[in-house]
């Protein structure tokens, strides 16, 4: 099933949101339809490769929004998020410039309007008031039809379909007070005989539109910044690369390079893709994408990745990966779906926005006709602006944003800290979790055995390492290979063994220098008589460490063993205790014997675990976790563990295991380091307490405001202003979170 992901231009409220949504889902064979009102973002999955998107653009339109269409290559993330980004540029450009195109206008209007009803003014300005009328309807026509237009436009978009959203309310009270008072000026007989001039409300119209493109201005420029983490992440991959084409050296842009490219990059560079080195080395910085602190070698054959930086010498090497199949890009990727997903608790706020609008407009007409029918004066003109006021309040853009801009925030928080998270929906539920199951080998472990102890017997340690390493070089198995790597940390030249046999399940045997050398298990010891009586204390000791024993005979004479463990990682044992002063239960999940299980279960702290559990068996021990009404949360980083991983509420995969786990997981860590569990954890719980804050401050102000409004308590202007600072304030309380410590 393919996703997309399309920028969206014309969208003001959870109004908007709603209307776009039931739009593009009335196509057949699109699925999961979400629009995210914080990033300006259409999502949507179909399993047909054939959907016109073009034909949802245009249906689209005919509401007055656009849909920004990406080109298809293999860097359509890439243009996407480029047009994203371009889009929301020209949107904050536009809003600024009419914003400032009617705060010229509207400063006069207030001031004469203002001042017009003191004396003192009327002695100095000396046009009469119906002149000033028309001064005044000069002054606010330009607001109506230059940066006023874009409410009208959108208003007889969504009139045209029978629908109304934030732009419709926009657009009935500012276009209501601006008619009446144009015709009060122009036609006054026709509304109060020739008695008297009536009152007009130009400056409630220019202050009302001011004060909401102040308002999307504001609000523009702090939605900027809830997308810092996918920018940051985006600058990490230069826009031009150095290649070898026929021969020749050629500068391209990104966008050109193709897989198979040779690619040459300089001290000082940042890598633009992946791929492997064929010429060359250097040390790279891969600690932005890896967490890995210091720089790691690279040579030929080695593979790269695109965002790294190469800190010394010059390298070439082949381009293998490109656009969203590229670790950064599959990151990006990860990052801007979670920010443009839904959480669960925003489904409230959608079935709000989407009814509200209509009882809004409704409501405005009871308090227009009741303040019509029922005072004993004249009340029109109290009964149009307390309508308009009615209508400016109740406008729900903070709604929209109270939700979307915390998941942004959120997830963009937990990018910059190596945290990837999937969606929202998962960003809401790990605060949930009451247990945490931990697959011991690769995440509580290094997953990487080494040599632990070099216990010789009649030989020096050196030379017994010789031995073993010049038999084990010829082993693939991963045991050996720790061997082997303890051996070349003394830079060893290894002999050449004869007569070679691996015996599965036991060891090896083999010949050198004339002499035969057994290299194995207790098992392949006693099958040949090898007295290890000698040894026996230590060997259990070992054994009931956890300890893997090799021994090796020499000519059926024991000469020495050695030990191979995979050692705990660093800061296993203090992530854990941190869990556990959290709250949160914490059990190790291993294939090791009960022997081992409970001996490293005691060394880093956790009471409870599952020893001898074979790989097809772990995703049956969550499940039997759950039946308790637990939340579970898995954590592991191979492909054994991918089940368990998606069988749990939360999968958690370690960043350095395989890309299965990591594709079946919610989380990825991306450092490997399990104190970013609990990170991730109380990322959720920061997360989501800001969502209902905001939600908090959205239906404050609309729950007070209306009432107030009705009741003629509350100033169209004022009512303005305290919508425009709904919504800033909404997202100024989500970017609080990007100082928040977890």
């Amino acid at each position: 099933m393919e996703k997309y992901t399309i920028p969206v231009k014309g969208m003001t409220c959870a109004s908007c949101v709603a209307r776009v949504e039931k739009v593009v889902g009335k196509f057949d064979h699109l699925q999961n339809v979400a629009v995210n009102f914080a990033n300006e973002k259409l999502s949507f999955e179909s399993e047909h490769d054939n959907i016109d998107l073009h034909e949802i653009a245009n249906k689209v339109k005919e509401y007055g929004y656009e849909l920004e269409l990406p080109n298809e290559d293999h860097s359509k993330h890439a243009e996407t998020n480029a047009a994203g980004h371009q889009h929301d540029e020209e949107s904050y450009s536009g809003v600024k410039k009419d914003f400032f195109v009617s705060l010229i206008f509207t400063i006069p209007i207030f001031l004469i309007s203002m001042l017009y009803d003191f004396e003192f003014f009327r002695e100095i300005w000396t046009i009469s008031h119906e002149s000033t009328n028309k001064i005044l309807l000069l002054l606010t026509t330009p607001i109506m039809f230059i940066p006023g237009k874009r409410f009208f436009v959108i208003f007889w978009n969504n009139l045209k379909h029978f629908s109304a959203e934030m732009n419709s309310l926009v657009a009935i009270g500012t276009g209501a007070a601006f008619l009446y008072s144009t015709i009060a000026t122009l036609f006054p007989g026709l509304l109060f005989g020739d008695s008297h001039i009536p009152h007009v409300y130009f400056e409630t119209a220019a202050v009302i539109i001011t004060l909401i493109l102040l308002g999307r201005w504001l609000e523009d420029r702090a939605k900027k910044k809830t997308n810092s983490a996918v920018k940051k992440l985006l600058k990490l991959r230069p826009d031009k690369a150095l290649v070898k084409r026929n021969g020749k050296e050629e500068i391209v842009s990104y966008s050109d390079l193709r897989i198979g490219d040779i690619v040459i990059v300089k001290p000082g560079e940042n890598i633009p893709t992946d791929g492997e080195i064929i010429s060359g080395s250097s040390n790279v910085d891969e600690s932005m994408i890896t967490g890995e602190s210091m720089p790691v070698e690279k040579s030929i054959g080695s593979k790269v990745i695109g965002g790294t930086f190469n800190t010394s010498g010059t390298f070439n090497f082949k381009v293998e990966k490109l656009g969203d199949n590229s670790v950064l890009g599959k990151i990006i990727k990860m990052v801007e779906e979670a920010q443009g997903s839904k959480a669960p608790i925003q489904k409230l706020a959608d079935k709000i926005a989407s009814v509200f609008v209509p009882v809004v407009i409704l409501v405005a007409i009871i308090t227009f006709l009741a303040w019509l029918i029922f005072p004993d004066s004249l009340q029109f003109d109290r009964a149009l602006i307390n309508f308009v006021a009615v209508l400016i309040i109740a406008c729900p853009c903070a709604l929209g944003l109270a939700t979307p801009t915390a998941i942004m925030v959120g997830t963009g928080l937990g990018a910059n800290k190596g945290i990837l998270i999937k969606n929202g929906e998962i960003l809401e539920l790990m605060r949930e979790i009451k247990t945490v199951v931990i697959d011991k080998t690769g995440t509580i472990t290094e997953g990487k055995p080494k040599v632990s102890y070099i216990i010789p017997i009649d030989y020096e340690e050196k030379e017994l390492l010789k031995i073993i390493g010049s038999i084990e070089n010829k082993s693939e198995h991963p045991l050996s290979k720790a061997i082997v790597e303890k051996a070349k940390e003394y830079e060893m030249e290894f002999d050449e063994p004869d007569n070679f046999n691996s015996k599965s399940g036991f060891g090896l045997s083999a010949e050198l220098n004339g002499k035969q050398y057994l290299i194995g298990n207790k098992k392949l010891m006693e099958e040949n008589s090898v007295e290890l009586l000698q040894v026996e204390t230590k060997y259990n000791d070992y054994s009931n460490e956890g300890k893997t024993v090799i021994f090796t005979a020499e000519n059926n004479k024991l000469i020495g063993l050695l030990t191979i463990e995979d050692p705990v990682k660093e800061s296993s044992k203090s992530a854990i205790e941190k869990l556990k002063r959290k709250g949160l239960k914490v059990i190790m999940m291993t294939g090791d014997n009960e022997l081992v299980a409970k001996s490293l279960a005691a060394k880093i702290g956790i009471d409870d675990y599952f020893a001898n559990v074979l790989p097809e068996d772990k995703s049956g021990k969550v499940k039997e976790l759950q039946a308790n009404g637990s939340r579970i949360a898995m954590v592991g980083d191979g492909i054994n563990d991918a089940p368990a991983l998606a069988q749990a509420d939360v999968g958690i995969a370690i960043g350095t295991g395989t890309d299965i786990a990591i594709e079946t997981s919610d989380v990825t860590l991306v450092k490997g380091d399990l104190n970013d569990v609990l990170h991730a954890i109380n990322l959720s719980h920061k997360t989501i307490r800001t969502v209902k804050q905001n939600l908090f401050w959205a239906f404050i102000y609309n729950t007070l405001g209306i009432p107030l409004a009705a009741l003629g308590l509350l100033n169209p202007m004022i009512a303005a202003l305290a919508m425009s600072l709904s919504s800033v304030s909404v997202v100024t309380n989500s970017l609080r979170l990007k100082r928040a410590k977890i």
